[in-house]
């Protein structure tokens, strides 16, 4: 599986922005987005299950972004709004190891990652 993530850059404080994750290989993965800013370890965003019926959110993100997938263009997106200056990293996407997996928090679940994607919070 190979991952590409894209969508990210330059946004002021209280803007929104959609990353995406595009997939190589059949979407039956639950798709993972971390993030990880300088001097920080990753730390996770939000998760989808392979069909797109479950969802699992940071607590930082609840509320306020929303994990999607478009198995047809075999794409996930994490949409996300009133970005604030925390927010600023490098945005991952990751693909578990299992078909048909469900969603999960813990990085070693996840076997594939994409590249990453800057996002960049300006005040």
């Amino acid at each position: 599986v190979q991952l590409q993530a894209c969508g990210g850059g330059l946004v002021q404080a209280g803007g929104s922005l959609r990353l995406s994750c595009a997939a190589s290989g059949p979407p039956n993965y639950a798709i993972g987005w971390f993030r990880q800013a300088p001097g920080r370890e990753r730390e996770f965003v939000a998760s989808i299950s392979w069909n797109g019926v479950s969802t699992l959110y940071a607590d930082s993100m609840r509320g306020r972004s929303t994990i999607s997938r478009d198995n047809a263009r075999n794409t996930v997106y994490l949409q996300i709004n009133s970005l604030n200056r925390e927010d600023t990293a490098v945005y991952y996407c990751a693909s578990r190891r299992t078909t048909f997996s469900l969603t999960s928090r813990t990085p070693h679940d996840y076997a594939y990652w994409g590249q990453g994607t800057q996002v960049t919070v300006s005040s």
